[in-house]
């Protein structure tokens, strides 16, 4: 089988059960579930090519979300804060039409 296989990332049993819940779960983000996938695959010792294939994702992304995950652990799956004002949205207009 072609393909660099990856430095095994080994997830502790409680993220290997949360991510697990996250791919069943029907309101998870998409990215938050590729970021999942990933990891999930990377952990089983999927190769990067056929993993990046199947996700849709530059086998660059795979080695990023790995090191991502030994940095932060289980939080890497979820988007960092952004810095900025939040998004406003005007309050319902009540009685109008």
């Amino acid at each position: 089988m072609r393909g660099r296989k990856p430095r095994r990332v080994e997830l502790q049993p409680e993220d290997v059960v949360e991510l697990e819940a996250l791919l069943r779960s029907g309101k998870t983000e998409q990215r938050t579930t590729r970021r999942a996938r990933i990891l999930l695959g990377v952990h089983r010792g999927e190769r990067v090519r056929p993993l990046s294939t199947h996700v849709e994702q530059d086998p660059a992304t795979i080695w990023r979300v790995c090191r991502r995950y030994e940095e932060r652990g289980i939080a890497a799956v979820y988007d960092a804060p952004r810095s900025g004002r939040p998004a406003r949205f005007p309050p319902p207009q009540s009685g109008a039409g």
